[in-house]
Formats: structure tokens, sequence, C-alpha cells
């Protein structure tokens, strides 16, 4: 069964036989693979089904030691996937302080497929690689909301903790979507007239629908906003407008416009291309580009943390943290 609810056909013998090639995309700072046929679905949309990766050992900005150098040559890209096929601890790969270690269970993403870039950065434009500056408008949002996180308390209340650890939604989820630390993987799924994309971290489904309607109204908000998408040849198209000011992609605000381009290149490969742009943001638009490579399905339920179980210990530990501070403090006054 798929996400509409009804069985879909095995795919072609040809497809099976090109999912054991190498996939590489045909664009700037990818190689071109073997000759290959862009299938359709039944009702004459290009296909894009099936399991991906958004996997990639790529940065998003380009580091500052690579300044000038927007690829990589093929020996420097070999080098570098070697060095990421090392272990790499906990703070390295989720920037935090954890109690396991992620290769160990299959969770660090360096074991996880993905598609070969010899690009130094995922943005493309600024030609920097450089996400561009932020508006004074947005620097002035950023230190208001760290003003807030402040004043609210790391653990007053379940309100203080980020969308994520509440298990609401992964700001990886997009759009734009970037892969997380692990579980990189999604699902896409065409029906008439839609096409649904399903995140295996966290568990949320976006369904755009492709049949020309408007975008909501301008005052509902909505944490992935709200998509609307078209196919321009082969690639589909999906503009999305209407999000809120708590998701903040890289300090944006509500007023956040996504474009993205999804476009089969192979049997293995989707290029992935976004814009976005937010006039009260940053000086100006910005691009980035990434291949996403097909994987072996199905997706699993990724439960996050069932019932919110952490955030129950999490908020009682620092309820129990104060008052044994208030014990300290009194007996420090006698």
């Amino acid at each position: 069964m798929d996400i509409f609810g009804k069985s879909r056909a095995s795919k072609s013998f040809l497809e099976l036989i090109a999912l054991a090639l190498l996939a590489v995309v045909a664009a700037p700072g990818q190689v071109a693979t073997k000759t290959w046929t862009l299938q359709h679905t039944p009702d004459g949309q290009p296909d894009i089904e099936g399991y991906w990766s958004n996997v990639t050992i790529t940065p998003l900005e380009r580091p500052a030691e690579l300044a000038g150098k927007e690829f990589y040559t093929e020996q420097e890209l070999a080098e570098m996937e070697k060095q990421a096929e090392k272990p790499r601890s906990a703070e390295e790969i989720a920037g935090t302080i954890a109690h396991y270690d992620f290769h160990q269970y299959g969770l660090d993403r360096t074991q996880t497929k993905h598609g070969l870039n010899l690009r130094t950065s995922l943005i493309v434009d600024p030609a920097d690689g450089k996400i561009p500056p932020l508006t004074p408008e947005a620097r002035k949002r950023a230190a208001e909301r760290a003003e807030e996180r402040k004043k609210m308390g790391a653990y007053d209340g379940p309100e203080s903790r980020n969308l994520g650890e509440r298990c609401i939604v992964m700001a990886h989820e997009g759009p734009p979507m970037l892969a997380p630390a692990y579980n990189a993987n999604l699902q896409i799924q065409q029906g008439l007239g839609y096409v649904a994309i399903l995140h295996e971290e966290i568990h949320d489904t976006r369904i755009i629908p492709l049949d020309g309607q408007p975008h909501l109204g301008p005052k509902i908000r909505q944490y992935l906003g709200d998509s609307r998408g078209r196919w321009e040849g082969n690639t589909l198209v999906v503009d999305t407008t209407n999000f809120n000011d708590k998701t903040n992609f890289h300090g944006s605000g509500e007023n956040l416009h996504v474009i993205e381009r999804f476009t089969r290149v192979d049997a293995e490969t989707i290029l992935y291309e976004f814009t976005v742009e937010d006039p009260t943001t940053w000086s100006q638009p910005w691009r980035a580009e990434l291949p996403m490579t097909k994987i072996k399905g199905p997706i699993y339920e990724f439960a996050c943390h069932e019932g919110n179980f952490d955030m129950v210990n999490n908020l009682s530990a620092a309820r129990a943290k104060e008052k044994a501070d208030e014990e300290a403090a009194k007996k420090h006054v006698k």
C-alpha cells in the first residue's frame, strides 16, 4: 500500500537493473551516468516515486578554507568520501552530548548511501557559497528570540523546548529539505493531481496539490507552509508560502518563500534544488542544490520519544534541581 492508500505495481525490470548502477547527477559538479530513459506514471507525470535519501557529506555553506573553490577534483572527492567513512563522536554528528554511539547503532549519516557531489557547498548562489547577510530586522528578531528564551528558562515548561524536542516538527523537513543527523530518508508518492512527501524523521507527510489552486489566505500560517506544485517539463516545481514564525529556517520569519525543483536525472538520482527568499531576513535570495539518492524501502515508523516521556523527565528533573537548590540556599542562610 502507498501513501494514498492503494496498491502499486512493481517497478519495471529495466529500472531494477538500473538501480544497480552508480548514480551521479548530470549537472555542474556531478558526472553523467549511462543512458537512461525517464519513466512516467499512468497519468503521465514524470516518475519520481520511491524511497530516497538526501544525505550528503557536502556542507550547506562553503568552508572558509575553501573560499573561491567551487568544486573538488575527483581525487579530492575520493579522499572526502574516505574521511567520511570514519566513525565520529556524538558531538561531531549532532552537536550535542549523547549517551550512545551513533555509529555503533547505524545512525551515523556516513553509513548511509548518498549521491556523489563535486561541489564544495550546497549553496550555488551567491557564488561564495555562503548564506547572505541577515537584514537589520532579522538581527533584531534573532536577539528578541534569544532574550525570550532566556527569560523563559531552559526547562521552565514545554514551551521553552524546541519544536524538534517536542516532537512537533523538525526543521530539516522543510521546505526546504535538508538531511538530519540520521534517519534522513523520505518517500515520494504520486497520485492523480497530487504528490506526497513522507519524512522518516520526524513523521510528517507533505501533500502537494498540482491542480493550480491558489495558496491559502494570508492569515493561515503553518509549520511547513502551504505548498503548491506544477510540472515544468520533467521538473516538479513546488512553491511554498504561508509559514508561521516558529519554523525559523536559518533565522527566517513568516515571510519565507521557498521554491523547490525535483528533476529525475537517472534511475537512482533526483536533483533537488531550492531557492529561498525573505526580504525581512536576508539581503538577497539564495539557492542550493543536492542529489537525492534512491534507497531500498520501506520506511519504518519514527516514534520520536513516545508520549514525550523525555519531556516529562526533563521538566521533573528541573523541578527537583530547583527544590534541591532552594534547600541548599536555606541551609546556607542558617
